[in-house]
């Protein structure tokens, strides 16, 4: 194991940390689905996260190419008021609006007052939080066109479902690729960098705390998904591709997935919308049982 990156000596995420980071996370388990060593690590190129500890505080910044750095919240069991003040030092001597990002609602109300932050809504960054008996049975009648979907495509195709293993990787980055020659990635910078997330986790699966499924039509991979625990009763889910030429895919992928995956846990985080209407739409769709607000917390230098 490489020695411990000390604040503020910020180190570059790599899959070594992976133990260490994990350490903490599952010490003080997170509310928001960006919190996990996966997501940390399959987002690190877009991102370029980087780590260190203080004290037994974990502290995380990140800088998107030219736009200026920012944070992500503290991690830590105790008093986070020093952690949050160091993190905005550092932040402070590359910018003059040092921001936190991704901050839980709560978290930001409890530090909001000892430490002069604006806090700004942040609504296309939060999680929809979903009850995963909900996601399983699919009961009543709000859940009647899902339940259609299911029958459409199993009344149409053979499948099986299979826990994702490494005999499966392969066919899931080819349907990774499918789906971004169909969709124009090229073309759109954001389905871009997913499809470099995605295959980063891909590629890693083996090392990563995570779980997968797939779905196979005539033993071919149209449907994949990828998850993890991210606190005692709630899983997260980073990502779900289909092919959308088996219509209901997705919907058979996500229950199946639960059922199998996440059958044990109350809540299934599927992350956030970042906006986008479609995306939005699909989430809603699924009326999730609660969302995990966020905010950003932007301070003044004078404040940090």
């Amino acid at each position: 194991m490489k020695p411990t990156p000390l604040y503020p000596d910020f180190k570059p995420i790599s899959l070594e940390d992976r133990e260490q980071i994990t350490l903490c996370l599952h010490k003080n388990p997170p509310v928001t689905s960006e919190l996990t060593f996966t997501n940390l690590f399959m987002w690190r190129h877009h991102y370029n996260f980087r780590w260190c500890l203080s004290a037994d505080n974990l502290l995380i910044i990140g800088q998107i190419a030219d736009d200026l750095p920012f944070g992500l919240p503290p991690v830590g069991k105790d008093d986070l008021s020093r952690a949050f003040k160091l993190l905005l030092e550092f932040l402070a001597s590359h910018t003059q609006s040092p921001e936190i990002h991704r901050v839980p609602e709560q978290l930001a109300k409890i530090y909001a007052g000892s430490i002069p932050f604006e806090v700004i809504p942040d609504p296309a960054n939060h999680d929809y939080v979903y009850r995963a008996e909900s996601l399983i049975h699919l009961s009543g009648r709000k859940y009647h066109r899902k339940r259609n979907h299911l029958k459409q495509f199993r009344n149409r195709y053979s499948y099986r479902y299979q826990a994702l293993g490494s005999d499966l990787i392969e066919a899931c980055l080819d349907l990774e690729e499918q789906w971004c020659h169909l969709r124009s990635c090229m073309d759109t910078p954001g389905l871009l960098k997913e499809e470099r997330a995605i295959r980063e986790a891909l590629l890693h699966f083996e090392k990563l705390d995570c779980l997968g499924g797939v779905i196979l039509v005539d033993d071919k991979v149209v449907a994949f998904s990828l998850g993890e625990k991210l606190n005692p009763d709630t899983a997260v889910i980073h990502l779900e591709k289909a092919n959308p030429e088996f219509t209901g895919s997705y919907a058979v992928i996500n229950q199946e997935f639960c059922q199998d995956a996440w059958r044990n846990f109350t809540y299934v985080n599927r992350e956030q919308d970042l906006g986008e209407s479609g995306l939005r739409q699909a989430k809603l769709s699924y009326y999730p049982d609660h969302m995990s607000n966020k905010v950003i917390l932007r301070a003044s230098l004078d404040a940090s």
